[in-house]
């Protein structure tokens, strides 16, 4: 019988079964939630960096010096700018939209913030997981030591009857 998302639930109340239960899937939660947030970091890592590539490539622009275009992560083939003002960006989902330098910073910047906020609210969901998981440890610890204790104290009084 489990409970409703959000519904608090006496812990001492459950089996060491049902909290190894609670436990693993805690425990999987806490990867999943892990791994988003290692994802959405190395997002926002590479929004900075081209935000950096806009404001150092471009500044820098030389005419007619060749550029290395990238077609995707590991093949990039040469070319010239052809006007220092626009750049292409990558809006998501294979989409580019043309953008002026300034504008397409700003985008970048924007989208910088928002996976700030979002890593910041994860990271809380993340300290409260752990902070659960904690308690159902310690809560689970405390029943195979006293189940544990229960069954030998048995063991020995029995031993000293005979």
């Amino acid at each position: 019988m489990a409970a409703a998302p959000g519904q608090q639930v006496d812990l001492a109340t459950l089996s060491v079964q049902q909290l190894s239960s609670v436990k693993k899937q805690l425990d999987d939660e806490l990867e999943h939630l892990t791994t988003s947030f290692s994802k959405l970091r190395a997002a926002q890592t590479k929004f900075r960096e081209c935000v950096k590539s806009i404001k150092e490539g471009i500044s820098s622009y030389v005419p007619d010096r060749p550029v290395l275009v990238p077609l995707t992560t590991s093949l990039y083939v040469p070319g010239k700018l052809a006007d220092s003002g626009k750049v292409i960006v990558d809006v998501g989902t294979g989409f580019y939209v043309e953008k002026s330098t300034a504008d397409a910073v700003t985008f970048y910047d924007e989208k910088v913030e928002e996976l700030g906020g979002n890593l910041k609210n994860l990271e809380g969901i993340l300290q409260g997981k752990s902070n659960n998981l904690r308690v159902v440890e310690d809560v689970l610890r405390q029943k195979v030591i006293s189940s544990s204790s229960g069954s030998s104290g048995n063991n020995d009084a029995s031993a000293s009857n005979t």
